[in-house]
C-alpha cells in the first residue's frame, strides 16, 4: 500500500488513473480545481480543492503533500485547438516546478511527470526515447523544459523521477471535439463525418491502457523518460474505418472533405522503451 497524490484527477487521463488506483488498497489524495459540481469519490480518496494548482504557494503545497510518497502529476492546460500555442503553458511550467520543490521538501519519494510525443523531433517519424528533442510549440517546449529541469532538480533532492510521454490517446471521457468522438457522434446519428485524406500515420492508444502504464511507472522504481504508446502504426483512415465498422457505416466517412494540415506531421509512431537516468 502506498500514499499517492494525483493532480488532474478529474481530467481525461486522470480519471482513468484514479479509477484504477482506487480499486487497490492505497491511500489516495487528489488535487483538483474548485467547481460547483461535486463528483463522488471512494472513501479512501481525500479531495483537496484548489483555486489554481499552478498559482499555489510552495508552502501551501508542501503542507498538502507532507504525507505523500508518490505524486502523479497529470494536471496541465489542454483545451483542444488552444493549448498548443497558449501562454498558459508557461504558468503550468512554473507551477510544476513549484509543485516538485514542495513535494521534495515535504519528503516525497517518487515524482511522475507527464510529457508529450511532441517534445521529440517529429520529423524523424519513429520516435524512441533516444530521438533528439525538438519542440515546435509553446506546449511542447514547456513540457520539454519541465522534463529537462526536473531531471536535474529532483535527483539532487533525493526524489525519484519518471517522465511519461503520451502519444495519441483516445477513449472514454475524451473531448467531443477530438477525432474519435467526432466520428462516433456523426455515425451514431447517421450523418457524414467529414475528414482529411486520412493518410497520416499515427500511434493510437486507448486511455485505459495508458492509465495502466502510468500506474506501472508510479508504483515501479525505474527512472527517466519513457513512451506511453502502442508502438503500432496505423493511418487515420484505418482508424476511422475501424470505428465505422462498429456501426456498419463506412459509407458515411468522407475522406478529403477537409484539407490536410500542411504542418501536420505525416507520421508519428512511438517505440517502446525508456531512457534511464
Amino acid at each position: 500500500m502506498a500514499s499517492i497524490a494525483i493532480t488532474g484527477a478529474s481530467g481525461f487521463v486522470g480519471k482513468h488513473v484514479l479509477n484504477h488506483l482506487s480499486q487497490e488498497n492505497h491511500n489516495i489524495k487528489i488535487l483538483i480545481r474548485k467547481c460547483k459540481i461535486k463528483d463522488q469519490y471512494e472513501p479512501n480518496i481525500r479531495v483537496i480543492e484548489l483555486d489554481n494548482l499552478f498559482k499555489e504557494k510552495i508552502e501551501t503545497l508542501k503542507e498538502i503533500l507532507k504525507d505523500v510518497e508518490i505524486l502523479i502529476h497529470l494536471a496541465w492546460y489542454a483545451e483542444p485547438s488552444k493549448y498548443l500555442t497558449s501562454p498558459l503553458n508557461i504558468d503550468c511550467l512554473t507551477g510544476t516546478l513549484n509543485l516538485a520543490q514542495a513535494f521534495a521538501e515535504a519528503g516525497g519519494r517518487r515524482f511522475i511527470g507527464i510529457g508529450t510525443c511532441f517534445e521529440y523531433d517529429i520529423d524523424q517519424y519513429l520516435l524512441s526515447v533516444n530521438t533528439p528533442l525538438n519542440p515546435k510549440t509553446i506546449y511542447a517546449a514547456s513540457k520539454t523544459s519541465a522534463f529537462q529541469l526536473l531531471t536535474q532538480i529532483l535527483p539532487a533532492l533525493n526524489v525519484e523521477f519518471a517522465w511519461c510521454r503520451l502519444f495519441y490517446l483516445y477513449g472514454e471521457g475524451e473531448d467531443p471535439r477530438r477525432l474519435v468522438p467526432y466520428i462516433r457522434q456523426k455515425l451514431s446519428i447517421g450523418e457524414i463525418a467529414e475528414l482529411t485524406s486520412g493518410k497520416q500515420i499515427r500511434d493510437f492508444l486507448d486511455v485505459q491502457d495508458a492509465a495502466k502504464m502510468i500506474i506501472e511507472e508510479a508504483l515501479g522504481s525505474l527512472q527517466g523518460a519513457t513512451n506511453i504508446c502502442s508502438g503500432i502504426p496505423i493511418t487515420v483512415k484505418q482508424m476511422a474505418e475501424n470505428i465505422a465498422d462498429h456501426f456498419g457505416r463506412r459509407d458515411l466517412l468522407k475522406f478529403g472533405a477537409r484539407p490536410d494540415n500542411l504542418i501536420d506531421p505525416p507520421c508519428v509512431v512511438g517505440i517502446k522503451g525508456r531512457l534511464i537516468k
